[in-house]
């Protein structure tokens, strides 16, 4: 139990410095509390609306894995190193994916609702 307590405890540590100095999370997290209601207004269905909310806690997800590269990197060096590019643009290039799936899943549920039809 206190090895679990101890992760919640480095899991909030993460949380709290992300969403104060990391402004692609401040935005990331603005949208979520944006989505919670408007999900529901969208979607028609109850996992439409857990798909809705899903894709956005998964961009929130690759977004702090992305921030834990760029840190790591970071901390083994500031000077210019191509492996280095490499891993901070694979972290970048994972962030812009989950952003087309999530504008994806979103475009869906609003034709959905928009014309009535199931796409």
């Amino acid at each position: 139990m206190n090895r679990l307590l101890k992760a919640f405890q480095n899991s909030l540590r993460a949380f709290r410095r992300l969403a104060a100095t990391e402004a692609a999370f401040q935005q990331e997290l603005m949208l979520l509390a944006a989505a919670l209601p408007i999900g529901w207004f969208v979607a028609t269905s109850w996992r439409g609306y857990a798909l809705l909310i899903g894709a956005i806690l998964f961009l929130i997800i690759v977004e702090v894995l992305n921030t834990g590269i760029e840190a790591a990197c970071d901390a083994v060096s500031r000077e210019f190193n191509i492996d280095i590019q490499l891993a901070k643009d694979c972290g970048s290039l994972a962030v812009l994916i989950s952003i087309v799936l999530v504008v994806g899943v979103w475009a869906v549920a609003v034709v959905e609702r928009v014309t009535g039809l199931l796409l």
